[in-house]
């Protein structure tokens, strides 16, 4: 199994790693390029996002190549009762539809309902082709199963839903595709410890390899942007992987580990329907792209772009690290680590902000039209600024008091 894994992950890391440059022609060349035109950007320049385009060809020729290999040695029977065959050309044909989409939208930008279609026929194609959750277990209790109607219902919402989470999580360099990998390695693990049909580990870890080979030109400062071909791919395969690696196996426990795995972006689009419903008053304000993710309230809290994703990646991790100690430890032992990452994130928060502050209080200004400089240190009493207020806790309405100018016209100084 291991030797498997290895091949899948490795091809898989060599096709992508090589085929990213290629796609940040191919952007350039057809128009597939992000310009920052909103203050929901994070980036100043324009940049090629088509580096989904790289990660598939990774996956595809890395899973296909080991499911031609294990089938001729006989390890994996595809056709056999669990008829994986089938559900695998649904998963391909799942990915030709989410590709097409994804392409079309990061070339033209399509509407927010045209890119709905295309995922909900991705779902549903993998749905026709028999992947489906149609049943669960509960310990010491009946199974639960699902009529045809329900399954199909539940499916749907968790292949469109997964897909949209990890597409709105696209916000920052390397934030979805960091995120990707963080919870395809927990799933992995949580697949090896559950032993889960070997087709569904080969997948995982194809797209693990893919990740790690298009991760080096998508961190900050990125080369590339994944784009919405990429960001959609993730999430549809995280979400069909998921079903898949719990085949055999419908605990309830099973059922709820990859909720939890991907527990940030599910929370994150969950809050972000609640949250434009409130702000539009209708169903139609779903789709009214924002700025209030949890990476843009991170940045707005003063930390840098990288920092939001590293705090990102560590929650990530977290989530993924719980699952899997619930799964082989019980649900003690899984409280008892989180408790203690609460305390700890709660102990380097505060000295975050402490340490923040006392750099801000410190930090001198200067106006760039008339070269006035605000030391924090001695304030602006005319203004009514008293001495060691920072330059951000200044009142919004306050000026240069040489040239009038606003604060927006101000740089940090830098002593010469």
């Amino acid at each position: 199994m291991w030797g498997d894994i290895a091949i899948a992950f490795l091809l898989a890391f060599i096709v992508a790693f090589m085929a990213t440059p290629w796609s940040i022609k191919l952007a350039n060349k057809i128009g597939a390029v992000d310009i920052p035109k909103d203050e929901r950007r994070m980036h100043q320049n324009k940049m090629p996002k088509l580096g989904g385009v790289a990660v598939i060809a990774g996956f595809l020729i890395s899973i296909i190549y080991l499911l031609f290999v294990v089938t001729i040695e006989g390890s994996v029977n595809i056709f056999g009762q669990e008829n994986y065959i089938k559900k695998l050309i649904g998963i391909l044909l799942g990915i030709i539809v989410i590709t097409i989409t994804g392409i079309l939208d990061d070339v033209k930008t399509l509407k927010p309902y045209q890119k709905l279609f295309g995922q909900v026929l991705a779902a549903v194609i993998v749905i026709a082709f028999g992947l489906q959750i149609d049943a669960i277990n509960v310990s010491n209790l009946p199974q639960i199963g699902f009529n045809k109607g329900l399954s199909i219902f539940i499916t749907l919402i968790w292949i469109v839903g997964i897909t949209n989470a990890i597409n709105l999580m696209d916000g920052l360099d390397g934030l979805s595709s960091g995120i990707s990998l963080i919870s395809c390695i927990s799933l992995l693990i949580i697949f090896a410890l559950n032993n889960s049909p070997m087709v569904a580990i080969l997948t995982i870890s194809s797209l693990i390899g893919a990740l790690v080979g298009f991760l080096p030109f998508n961190f900050a400062p990125a080369k590339t942007f994944i784009g919405d071909t990429g960001s959609n791919f993730l999430g549809f395969m995280l979400s069909v992987i998921s079903i898949l690696g719990v085949a055999k196996t419908y605990t309830i426990a099973v059922i709820v580990l990859p909720m939890l795995v991907l527990g940030l972006p599910i929370l994150d689009v969950v809050w972000a329907i609640i949250r434009r419903i409130i702000k539009g008053k209708s169903i139609k304000a779903i789709f009214r792209a924002d700025n209030e993710h949890v990476h843009h309230k991170l940045v707005k809290r003063g930390f840098t772009q990288k920092q939001a994703v590293l705090i990102l990646y560590g929650a990530s991790a977290i989530f993924g690290m719980f699952a899997i100690i619930l799964f082989d430890s019980g649900i003690w032992k899984a409280i008892s680590f989180l408790l203690m990452v609460v305390a700890a994130v709660a102990l380097g928060y505060k000295n975050f902000i402490m340490n923040k502050n006392q750099a801000n209080a410190e930090t001198k200004y200067e106006c760039t039209i008339c070269k006035y400089i605000y030391n924090p240190k001695y304030g602006n009493e005319k203004a009514g600024v008293h001495a060691n207020t920072s330059f951000d806790n200044l009142p919004e309405n306050w000026v240069c008091p040489v040239c009038g100018e606003k604060k927006d016209v101000f740089e940090v100084y830098v002593d010469k």
